[in-house]
């Protein structure tokens, strides 16, 4: 942590901010799944409206936003010029990688998601297909529907954010104007649901795979559990913890889990763990490494304003996004004095084998963590895996929440930008002592 006569000689108004941050993070009690997933810390006074969210699939609505360039060259024909073919996919109860698998199952399409959502919600997503003669076709959880044609393939650099409709159940306070003021303050956390919500063991996997220990990865993707996970599945894996069990214990599990089924099946047919870890669909299998480096970034950003960063201000020769129209994270550059603040956001880097170094102020902080896990940036490429290698990249430091809108009766609207969690307003806003229980 800053010496206070240095914080004080820098700016006296630093200081109280500092302060003030250090009371918010040893004021408030953070539940330990949060913990668990890097997010240490409050970053509002608020103290929170309580209640229930994802009571229902339709209690979470979430719709992709794109560039308003998408749209300025669209036509409802095919022509010439427009012959890439645009979809929208409503699907409800299930995540976009195993929604992918069941219309390619049920339908024998294949199709393109811009982004990846979660199962307890209706998304509305836009998505692209080599196959144009598609019209209005459903599965069990989904609905496609061809909206027209575009100039160019629509790819996930023409998202530009989410809106959310959300209902909150049982709260204890309905006022938030004071939490509307807070809003810009909330960190970019990565959510629980990208660790695997009750169980928190994505990233652990992730974490086993970059240390080349596949055993180690598939014993945790069978056996791992927390406190928060159900009797049934805690069941289910104390017995998988006996290599003996597998035959019987594929004769129980529940449809729901099947990565499980995929490895169990693997290991009886007598295929070694990185085999087995290969059974599992790319799409899934690559989420294990990027949950991996969402919690070294959740940890990282976690530490930073504990020391007293402000993550909603850029520092000379810091990295930060150029803010363009819809506000669309533009260029990465180094902040200088002649650069207007209300036009960059403050960024960083994520974890991966071209991390380098930037003389950032969370640069020092990531490298220190990933010396403790006992990694550097070469573990991030995999020759033993190589498509789950992963380069690294940048994201931004605050939410940036637009639009923010509450009302008992209708619910919370607000908007973010791409790769940004709505669950992290909401654990700011809601303050749950027990997440997994408050629908998180």
């Amino acid at each position: 942590m800053k010496y206070v006569s240095e914080i004080c000689y820098v700016s006296p108004i630093a200081f109280f901010n500092t302060i003030e941050i250090i009371f918010l993070v040893y004021s408030l009690q953070v539940p330990r799944i949060d913990m668990l997933a890097g997010i240490e810390l409050y970053s509002t006074k608020f103290e929170g409206i309580g209640g229930r969210i994802k009571d229902r699939n339709e209690d979470f609505e979430v719709t992709e936003i794109l560039h308003n360039s998408v749209f300025k060259k669209f036509s409802k024909i095919k022509t010439k010029k427009n012959r890439f073919p645009l979809y929208v996919l409503e699907k409800t109860g299930l995540d976009s990688n195993h929604a992918l698998i069941e219309i390619r199952k049920e339908l024998g399409i294949h199709v393109r998601l811009l982004g990846i959502k979660d199962s307890k919600a209706v998304s509305l997503q836009y998505c692209t297909s080599e196959q144009d003669t598609i019209q209005n076709v459903s599965t069990r959880h989904t609905k496609l529907r061809l909206l027209g044609y575009t100039e160019e393939s629509v790819r996930k650099s023409h998202m530009v954010g989410n809106r959310f409709d959300i209902r909150i159940h049982e709260t204890n306070n309905n006022n938030i104007s004071d939490f509307s003021e807070e809003c810009r303050f909330i960190p970019n956390f990565y959510g629980l649901q990208r660790f695997g919500s009750a169980r928190l063991v994505t990233h652990l996997v992730g974490r086993q795979i970059l240390k080349r220990d596949f055993q180690g990865a598939v014993d945790l993707l069978l056996c791992y559990t927390t406190e928060y996970d159900t009797e049934f599945s805690k069941e289910i894996r104390e017995r998988c913890q006996d290599p003996q069990n597998y035959q019987s214990v594929l004769r129980i599990m529940p449809r729901g889990m099947d990565i499980e089924r995929l490895i169990l099946t693997a290991l009886v047919n007598g295929k070694k763990h990185i085999s087995a870890l290969r059974e599992i669909p790319i799409n899934i299998r690559r989420l294990f490494v990027h949950a991996y480096q969402a919690y070294l970034f959740n940890k990282c950003l976690s530490t930073g304003i504990k020391e007293g960063e402000n993550v909603t201000e850029c520092k000379v020769g810091n990295l930060c996004f150029e803010i363009e129209d819809q506000s669309n994270l533009g260029k990465l550059q180094k902040y200088v004095d002649s650069m207007n603040p209300d036009k960059v956001v403050p960024a960083t880097q994520l974890a991966g084998y071209s991390l380098r170094k930037f003389k950032d102020r969370f640069e020092e902080i990531l490298f220190g963590i990933l010396s403790g896990e006992g990694l550097t940036p070469n573990n991030f490429f995999l020759r033993e895996m190589q498509e789950l290698s992963v380069e690294g990249g940048f994201r931004q430091l605050p939410l940036m929440v637009k639009d923010i809108d509450y009302e008992k009766t209708k619910g919370l609207k607000f908007r973010l930008p791409i790769g940004a969690y709505a669950t992290t307003l909401l654990r700011e806003l809601m303050k749950p002592s027990n997440p997994i229980k408050a629908g998180f």
